[in-house]
């Protein structure tokens, strides 16, 4: 089984997802797949799309019952549309590559043997993702049971975004964990339709889709339940319209999904050492960009993503990277800096520092389009945390994605890129003269590009 929480870590969040994980894993794994025993594989506030997959793929390879358990946060790319599950690091300005493309999940489904899967949801549907929905719904596999709340949530409040106030409770799956924990193992329906009943809001829409078997009776065609009390009769919503719920869609498999990588070793590996980068060396746990000492969760003196003992794990993941088990070695670092997430926030030193990584990691998988990406977000979250655009580490995290773009051989992925990286340049033109000019040039001379005027 799965477990996956995942949720910005800002205070923009719309749902409090992580608080569904320690009611989840006190409950025996046995009970989510029908057997005796079961493998759990936990997924708390990821920050790489990535790495996610490959969890997934893990999970969907098994033979026998799964059982994926979701809480988290709806988006939509707003360029190019589709539903993605929001990651730690996901803001509307990254949806597209900070964020976990939905249609990733059907696609790894599909080849699952029909009534062997069960999708439980407690999802949260920004503005945009909640009018997508209402008009094409939420894919799902074929043959997959899914049962879930889905709700509308706005931007949160200036009130709350001041004074820290919470996110929305993940009710619907913590009234799931309260009925199994005290020993009652109703069957699927039934356990929904007492969730639906007290979990709320009013306009949330709650779905029982392609359930089959014992105790899936009360779905009327796969459309969404309302709630409603136990002893009424259930029936389906309304058709979609304006400011109603939505019906689940059929699975589509998405235009490109990518190749699977290496599963990754678990835990921190020991072993203290720097990384090198193109640019000159990128700061190991414990130094900023001058070698200076450090305070905080990165510097080598802290507990590792899984509460282990201290550990710096910057030689085993190169190590990985350079033996070509890049897969392993993203994740590793994936896992350290979901930790300096919680622990400090996106925009601490931490949590900076290992997002840089990644994106020089992805630059050793010669994986220019990642890599580019991640220099940009470092970049963002230098200038929004009041760094000067003059700074040596901005124009360093500017300068490297500049040129892991220019190393694109794909016309697409380039003229995909080009916008957020001709902002950020112009922004920070850097020291090199004509930056800017040369960036301009560069994609108007692509295939199919438009002016950048």
């Amino acid at each position: 089984m799965l477990l996956l929480a995942a949720a910005p870590a800002s205070e923009a969040r719309l749902l409090d997802a992580a608080s569904a994980l320690p009611g989840l894993a006190a409950v025996p794994a046995g009970v989510f797949t029908g057997t005796e025993s079961a493998s759990v594989i936990e997924l708390a506030d990821p920050v790489d799309p990535q790495a996610v997959l490959v969890r997934f793929r893990a999970a969907a390879a098994a033979e026998g019952p799964l059982t994926m358990v979701i809480a988290g946060e709806l988006h939509a790319d707003p360029k190019r549309g589709g539903i993605h599950l929001a990651l730690a690091r996901t803001n509307p300005s990254t949806i597209r590559y900070s964020a976990l493309p939905w249609a990733w999940l059907t696609h790894e489904l599909a080849a699952r043997a029909p009534g062997t899967t069960t999708l439980l949801v407690d999802l949260a549907a920004g503005p945009a993702a909640w009018e997508l929905l209402g008009r094409e719904g939420l894919p799902m596999g074929e043959g997959v049971a899914m049962y879930g709340r889905v709700f509308p949530a706005g931007a949160p409040s200036r009130w709350r975004r001041k004074s820290g106030g919470p996110a929305a409770a993940p009710a619907y799956i913590q009234e799931f964990v309260r009925v199994w924990r005290s020993g009652a193992r109703p069957p699927l329906a039934q356990l929904h339709e007492q969730a639906a009943a007290l979990a709320g809001p009013a306009d949330a829409v709650f779905l029982a889709a392609g359930a089959t078997g014992p105790g899936a009776g009360g779905v009327a065609d796969g459309r969404p339940m309302a709630p409603q009390p136990m002893d009424a009769p259930l029936g389906p919503v309304p058709a979609p319209g304006p400011g109603s719920g939505f019906v689940p869609g059929p699975a589509q498999a998405p235009a490109s999904v990518p190749e699977p990588v290496q599963e990754p070793a678990s835990g921190p590996p020991p072993a203290p050492a720097g990384t090198g980068g193109m640019y000159g060396d990128i700061p190991a746990a414990g130094t900023g960009a001058d070698g200076s000492a450090q305070t905080g969760p990165h510097n080598g003196h802290h507990n590792g993503p899984q509460g282990g003992p201290p550990a710096d794990p910057h030689e085993a993941i190169f190590s990985a990277a350079r033996a070509g088990r890049h897969g392993e070695a993203a994740s590793i670092a994936a896992a350290w800096e979901g930790a300096a997430l919680r622990a400090e926030g996106a925009a601490s030193d931490g949590a900076l520092h290992w997002l840089e990584v990644r994106a020089d990691l992805a630059r050793l998988a010669e994986d220019p389009a990642r890599s580019c990406e991640l220099w940009m977000a470092a970049a963002r979250v230098r200038v929004e945390r009041g760094e000067a655009s003059d700074a040596q580490d901005v124009e360093a995290a500017v300068d490297r994605a500049h040129h892991q773009w220019e190393q694109l051989r794909d016309p697409a992925a380039a003229r995909r890129l080009a916008p957020t990286l001709l902002s950020l340049r112009r922004q920070v033109p850097g020291r090199q003269p004509g930056a800017v000019r040369l960036l301009e040039e560069r994609l108007e001379s692509l295939p199919g590009a438009v002016s950048s005027s």
